[in-house]
């Protein structure tokens, strides 16, 4: 990816600034039409453009326009020699238009990505963060998380009342006191994580304990989800299964009990369905359920299931589709397990209509670890250096 630079000579930015003479209602109209990229790199190349880029009414008008054409995001990780990074953003309604950026890696590095919110994307590699903007390829560091344990779990959010962006981290620490006195280990369930940190993006901010008042461990393997100012996840709370909120303005978490199901204590992802938190889990019968949190201060749900519809490739064989996640629009995205990575099948369970979906130009071989995300909306905003 080319990096714009800084004009050393701040007089020479001055005088072939193209934005000198026009009215500021002028220059925000043009880059409203501009991509994040373009927008991005005048913020550097145009001293009159750069103090209105930089506004936070500026991107947040781009940002309410932005979701309301929202986008796939693909992260791939290019491994072999020469790692990269790769992200592709799709119009979601018209999958041909698309914008690719690129990443350089550090050696040896592999990032895991957190769902992008609000247009930025979190990503750790053990206790190695950083967090950027896939639509510009602007990345920062975060400090290292301060622990040395290996079970830890990381969500990122946006704090619509202070207006930042939060990193939460939990970890187990593995103590002698896990042990029994005959040597035995005690039971998984009677873990908890005993460290929580959290980090607002910013400049020269470091990582904060923070208490918790449930004694919790966090599900390994399955990922968090933001929604209006809130961290949602699945943990273990009292050896059962239950749905763990952090409130981002408060910095304080609370518990719902999940209903008295078997599979469901076991089983499922959490995915935002219809603007409220679901929990769903394809059953061994290819259909799909649906847990929906309908109210979580009196803990009830509700649920429902979905048969996924019929898909056959091209030569004539019906796909094994496998449940991905669920659109805004309420479309519920499946991949084929016997089709290349980036195809995919889209299913109004209302309309019963199917669309099928085949992403170009990004290649992919065994080596590459690949990440879908849906409902992605492009920022404008340049971040802030992190030290």
């Amino acid at each position: 990816m080319k990096r714009v630079k800084r004009s050393k000579n701040q007089d020479e930015r001055i005088v072939n600034d193209p934005f000198t003479n026009l009215a500021n209602d002028m220059i925000i109209e043009i880059l409203m039409k501009l991509p994040p990229r373009s927008i991005a790199r005048l913020h550097f190349a145009s001293k009159e453009s750069s103090s209105i880029i930089l506004d936070k009414k500026f991107i947040q008008w781009y940002m309410t326009r932005s979701l309301t054409q929202p986008r796939y995001l693909i992260s791939l990780h290019r491994g072999g020699y020469m790692q990269m990074q790769l992200f592709q953003s799709l119009s979601q309604d018209h999958p041909y238009n698309h914008n690719m950026v690129s990443y350089e890696m550090e050696p040896d590095v592999l990032y895991e990505f957190t769902p992008p919110v609000r247009g930025l994307i979190c990503g750790r590699d053990f206790t190695k963060m950083i967090v950027g903007n896939p639509s510009t390829g602007q990345f920062v560091s975060l400090p290292r998380i301060k622990t040395r344990r290996q079970d830890i779990l990381s969500v990122f959010g946006y704090d619509p009342v202070n207006d930042v962006y939060k990193v939460l981290c939990m970890t187990v620490v593995l103590k002698r006191s896990h042990m029994s006195r005959n040597g035995n280990a005690v039971s998984w369930e009677d873990i908890v994580s005993e460290e929580h940190q959290v980090i607002t993006l910013g400049a020269k901010e470091k990582w904060r304990m923070i208490e918790c008042e449930y004694p919790h461990r966090h599900n390994s393997g399955c990922k968090g989800i933001y929604k209006d100012g809130f961290m949602y996840y699945l943990a273990t709370y009292q050896k059962k299964r239950s749905l763990m909120s952090f409130d981002l303005s408060s910095e304080e978490f609370n518990v719902t009990k999940l209903p008295e199901d078997q599979m469901l204590q076991q089983y499922g992802e959490l995915v935002n369905h219809a603007g409220k938190v679901t929990i769903a889990h394809q059953a061994y019968n290819r259909n799909v359920d649906l847990w929906v949190l309908e109210d979580a201060n009196k803990e009830v749900w509700s649920k429902n299931f979905v048969v996924p519809p019929l898909s056959i490739d091209f030569f004539g064989r019906f796909r094994d589709l496998v449940f991905m996640g669920i659109l805004g629009t309420g479309e519920m995205i499946f991949a084929s397990r016997s089709s290349p990575p980036f195809f995919f099948v889209c299913f109004d369970p209302k309309s019963k209509k199917v669309r099928e979906i085949a992403i170009h130009g990004m290649g992919g071989d065994s080596r590459d670890n690949i990440q879908i995300f849906f409902d992605h909306a492009e920022s404008c905003m340049v971040l802030p250096k992190v030290c």
